[in-house]
Formats: structure tokens, sequence, C-alpha cells
């Protein structure tokens, strides 16, 4: 099953690259059946277990998510952007698009509200299938520590008072209607200005969206003590005026200092626990005695968590001047 799921990763990604190169004749279902050495009809059965909808709805809804992209950031001409992903005329993409996100191309563009975008699909999801790293392989590299001012902005996330952990945190949040993983994510990947957003730069650079762990007395406590509420979002400018969808909030944070646990570039399936071990042993270990800081546990306070494989892991932990 891991297997077959790792190849469909291969085609899911291949697909999003197409779509962004523009290589529609590529993206035909028999290439991509044949692609596995599968039949069409095995393909798309297969394809439709795992995504739970047709091999044709995803592919339009992937065109459409990265055409609403291009209203948003671009100034390029409706119909350009349609012909471009695939549609065959202003109003097939106009009804495709309304149909999708019960607003046409044109008011978007002039209003671009949030909605919920089709994101690219994660069946081979190491972390969600257990796959990362049981053992202790070693990993290359060491944890860096270092001290950063992140200046005022806003963070616009939802968040959890119980969960612990990734997996717990979007089980629970599968059970409050309109807060389930895809739709939070497909909100957050339609919005503008993300501060830590990788411009699409990269295929999978996350758009941007990152945990969180907030300093609340209501919230469960942590492995170090301290009430901590695990959130999920996207940091934004301190001047972000756009619509906050009701499912969440927005928190302004403050310029402050902060220091960083940081560990490059590994992989996933053989590296995860290692490094994590690094990471949480660096942050165990470090003598805040031999600088001028202390961590900051004023209720409030925002932990940062940033988990990559292709970029870093890193935490980012909130810290005050010593008396």
């Amino acid at each position: 099953m891991h297997e077959w799921l790792q190849q469909l990763q291969t085609i899911i990604d291949e697909i999003d690259a197409c779509i962004k190169d523009h290589q529609d004749e590529a993206l035909t279902l028999s290439r991509l059946a044949h692609h596995l050495g599968y039949s069409e009809y095995h393909f798309s059965r297969k394809f439709r277990e795992v995504s739970g909808m047709q091999f044709r709805d995803y592919l339009r809804y992937r065109r459409l998510a990265f055409a609403l992209k291009e209203l948003r950031d671009t100034e390029k001409g409706i119909l350009d952007i349609a012909l471009n992903y695939g549609f065959s005329s202003h109003g097939a993409f106009t009804r495709a698009f309304k149909d999708a996100y019960g607003i046409t191309p044109s008011e978007y563009r002039r209003h671009p509200v949030p909605v919920v975008l089709r994101t690219i699909l994660r069946p081979f999801d190491c972390y969600l299938l257990g796959k990362g790293a049981t053992g202790m392989a070693k990993s290359n590299g060491d944890v860096k520590v270092y001290f950063v001012t992140i200046p005022a902005h806003k963070f616009l996330h939802i968040r959890n008072y119980e969960s612990i952990g990734y997996w717990d945190f979007w089980q629970k949040q599968s059970l409050i209607p309109g807060q389930d993983c895809e739709t939070i994510c497909g909100l957050l990947d339609s919005i503008k200005g993300k501060l830590d957003d990788m411009g699409g730069k990269e295929l999978n650079s996350g758009s941007g969206q990152i945990m969180a762990y907030i300093n609340e007395p209501t919230g469960r406590i942590c492995s170090w003590g301290i009430p901590l509420a695990e959130c999920y979002g996207v940091r934004l400018p301190l001047d972000y005026a756009g619509e906050i969808p009701p499912q969440m909030q927005m928190m302004d944070v403050p310029e402050g200092e902060y220091i960083v646990f940081e560990h490059g570039p590994f992989d996933f399936e053989t590296q995860n626990s290692s490094v994590e071990a690094k990471i949480e042993e660096a942050m165990k270990s470090f003598d805040y005695t031999q600088t001028s800081y202390q961590l900051d546990l004023t209720s409030g306070r925002i932990f940062y968590f940033y988990h990559d494989s292709a970029r870093f892991w890193k935490y980012i932990r909130p810290v005050k001047k010593t008396a």
C-alpha cells in the first residue's frame, strides 16, 4: 500500500508541475495511468479511493487554484488566464470558477475574499503514515542556535486547547464543522501576503502555513510544564486588512525577541526521529545563563514551529532580557 501511495505522490507532484508549466499535453489520464503501469480504469478507481473524487475533478480544481492565484497576484487578462490553465473560453472558466468558489473571476479580482482552494493531495504524507524514521539514523548537520527580533505582525489561525501534536490536532479539528484540515489549509492557501510563503517558487513550499503554540492558562500542559494552546495558521503583515474567515481568529503579535533552534534539510523517512532528538536535546540543554536572555513564559507569548524536511526543522521560542 505504501509503495502505491508513494508512486501516486510522484504523479500528483508531476501534475502540479505540468499545470504550473502549462503542459496540458502531459496531463492525460492515459499517460499518467501508463506511467504507473495501470489501465485507465484501474488508475481512476485507485485515485478516487485515495482522493475521494474523480481524477478529472481533481485536475480541474487544481487548475482553478493556480488560476485564482494568477487573478489575485497579477494583472493578466482573465481570458489569458483561462486559456493558460486549460479552459476553452472566458465563459467556461467563469462557470467553473463560480461553481467552485461561489464568485465570478471578475468579482474575485475586485474583491479577493478567502475561498477554499483544492490544495495538493498528500497520499504519501510520511508524518501521517508514521514513516518518520522510528530508528535513530544519523542525521547530517548540527542544530544552529541564534537570537532574532521578529517585527510586529498578525497571526491568522485556529487553535485547540486540548490537542497534543500535529496528528491529534487535526483529528480533533475534524470534529468541528468547517475546521477540518482540507478546509482550513485551502482557505489559508488562498490568502495573499503570507510572510512565510515561498511565493510559488517551490512546488511544496507549504504556502506559508505553520504550527504555533500560545501560552494560555487554559491550554494543555506541555512537556516543559507550560499551558499551551496548539494553533495552525499563517503570519501576515501588520497592515493586513483582508477578510477573516469566520472559523478563524486574528492575533496581533507585537515585536519581540526569540531564540531559534534550527536544523537544516533532512530526509524525513530516515532522519526525522534523530533530527527531532537533536532539536529536543539542544532546547533542553541550552544554558541561558551564558546569555542575557531567559525563556519568556508570559501569558500570550507565541512559539512558532516549522517542520519542512526540504528546508529545515525550526523551533522559535520567545525570550526576554534578564533583569
